[in-house]
């Protein structure tokens, strides 16, 4: 079976061409000053020491006489090449991701070793979350909130073809820590080298059990939409406060709640019936209902509707029942004509939304706050019948 292969990646491979015998002083001094900077913020000074020093790496490795002088030079490199078994030749079917920090050194290190592992026949991609650097805490967790975004599109798409892994063996600290723990729980295998050693280990795959009888459904997938919101801690009960963030008596989830939801939301988000959401208002009768639990409506056709709907959710709170406010993404817009439709209601008093990526949309009607839902379906189904 093939394997994806995440990489952290650090900037190792930049600070072992300093040469602490000739180089100036100034080099560590550049490359430490500089370490959380984009481009257009660092010096000229600085951006001249790390284009030298990148110049040093792609020209140790162009020349290395064998594997190991490969390997002592890039620490990425080394728990690859470990992975193989010393031969990059076995990796030609596989699919490496190099995660590298929001900034101008971790941008240059990925692509040095990214251009060494496409020389090789290596299919390898760099990824940057945006604002990922350890500059200030709320730049790293947004950075990790988009890292996870990302992994988990990744991880659905590849998990039944792909065996995972996640190579440690390079990166920050900071990052390896976050990584290592979301590799663990998406049932990776961890790829770690040992100082000095050429020799790698793998943790395998752990059988953890994750009690998830604490995830408030409805609440996770408001905290986790785009809507900044916030969620009383009355809805709260029992949520721990290791996944959660409070200020004042309200929360939202943090980097843990958000990785722990990513993994499990698919079998909250895909049920019998449809969660029920703060100011969304149906019943077991309603048409919506029997829409929904129609035999054509896929598990995916229900997780792709739910993430929509949880973003009306926030947004019906957010803004208070103010639909004119919503995000014009959710292409959420009132229907023409007078004509009357079932319940007696005349089709210009009815609203409707679309479904993200799909030709299926919601029928809705805005009244006292709150949103009542009528139909759900593909376009003409619902245009027809809203």
């Amino acid at each position: 079976m093939p394997k994806i292969v995440v990489s952290t990646v650090g900037t190792s491979l930049l600070t072992n061409q300093i040469d602490v015998y000739t180089d100036p002083e100034e080099y560590f001094t550049h490359i430490q000053r500089s370490a959380n900077d984009q481009e257009e913020e660092i010096s000229d000074k600085a951006k001249k020491t790390i284009l030298d020093l990148k110049y040093r790496a792609e020209d140790k490795l162009d020349n290395a006489k064998n594997t190991k002088e490969i390997r002592d030079t890039s620490a990425e490199l080394n728990g690859i090449y470990g992975l193989y078994g010393g031969n990059l030749e076995q990796g030609k079917l596989d699919i490496h991701w190099l995660i590298s920090t929001d900034t101008y050194q971790g941008r240059i290190t990925a692509q040095i070793v990214k251009e060494f592992l496409k020389d090789k026949g290596i299919n390898a991609q760099i990824q940057v979350p945006k604002q990922l650097s350890t500059f200030n805490t709320e730049r790293f967790a947004d950075g990790i909130d988009e890292f996870l975004e990302w992994w988990d599109t990744i991880f659905l798409a590849y998990k039944d073809s792909h065996q995972i892994y996640f190579n440690l063996v390079g990166g920050f600290k900071a990052l390896q820590g976050y990584a290592n723990t979301i590799g663990m729980l998406y049932g990776a295998e961890i790829i770690y080298i040992f100082e000095g050693n050429l020799d790698f280990i793998t943790i395998p795959k752990l059988p953890l059990q994750i009690d998830y009888s604490v995830i408030k459904p409805a609440q996770f997938a408001i905290m986790a939409s785009s809507v900044d919101i916030w969620v009383k801690l009355s809805e709260l009960e029992n949520v721990p406060d290791s996944l959660i963030f409070r200020v004042g008596n309200e929360a939202k989830l943090n980097n843990w709640g958000r990785l722990l939801w990513n993994r499990c939301k698919r079998d909250f988000l895909t049920g019998n019936k449809p969660v029920a959401f703060p100011r969304l208002i149906y019943d077991d009768n309603s048409s919506f209902m029997k829409d929904y639990q129609r035999d054509n409506v896929s598990k995916q056709n229900k997780f792709d509707l739910h993430e929509v709907l949880a973003e009306v959710s926030a947004s019906m709170i957010k803004f208070n029942g103010n639909t004119t406010r919503f995000d014009p993404r959710l292409h959420f817009t009132r229907y023409e004509g007078g004509q009357k439709c079932e319940g007696g209601v005349r089709k210009n008093e009815i609203d409707h939304f679309y479904i993200k990526n799909t030709g299926w949309r919601v029928s809705c009607i805005a009244k006292n706050g709150n949103l009542y839902l009528r139909h759900y379906g593909k376009h003409d189904d619902v245009n027809d019948n809203p």
